[in-house]
């Protein structure tokens, strides 16, 4: 209708202006009705469709024929939807698009050839175990994994609480306290 009555046709600034506020309605629009997860998990799966549809959002604001660009912007959110809603049913699916996580550590052990394998360094890994799990021993940690969005997961093993004997005085029963 905008495009049919010449106020989304032109060069000017007030045609740009419009399409960009009508191209950020849509894309907004867009993305909260597609799925919750699009933006939030930053798998490559969603990354390619977010640069995507930012590609061709930005064509309906630079002059590309309006309705047909917000259109293909339109399909390509209908297919991820489409194509999440078959990887979340068919087990095979989900890894080829979304991909698999890789473990780096097992019960204190770090897998240098997964590690070389998804190119984390020993770095990272420390890194992340002293942000995720307030750690700096990698022999205490159960199990790490580089997960499909690409951050890494960690599992520390439980701590055995300290126990201490105390004794008092002669003829007093020994307190034990336990320190955890």
């Amino acid at each position: 209708m905008l495009e049919q009555t010449g106020l989304l046709q032109g060069d000017g600034v007030l045609p740009t202006m419009l399409r960009a506020v009508a191209v950020y309605l849509f894309a907004l629009a867009a993305v909260r009705l597609g799925s919750k997860r699009f933006l939030s998990q930053a798998s490559a799966f969603d990354v390619v469709v977010a640069i995507m549809l930012g590609s061709i959002m930005s064509r309906a604001v630079s002059g590309s024929p309006f309705w047909p660009t917000v259109l293909s912007g339109a399909v390509l959110i209908v297919a991820h939807g489409v194509l999440a809603a078959l990887a979340y049913r068919v087990d095979w699916l989900g890894p080829l698009v979304k991909g698999r996580p890789s473990q780096l550590v097992r019960e204190g052990r770090v897998d240098r050839e997964a590690m070389r394998q998804a190119g984390v360094s020993e770095r990272d890994l420390e890194q992340a175990v002293r942000l995720q799990a307030g750690e700096s021993d990698l022999s205490r940690v159960r199990q790490a994994r580089l997960e499909r969005d690409g951050s890494i997961s960690v599992v520390t093993a439980e701590r055995q609480p300290a126990v201490l004997d105390v004794r008092v005085e002669d003829g007093v029963q020994t307190v034990r306290v336990r320190l955890e």
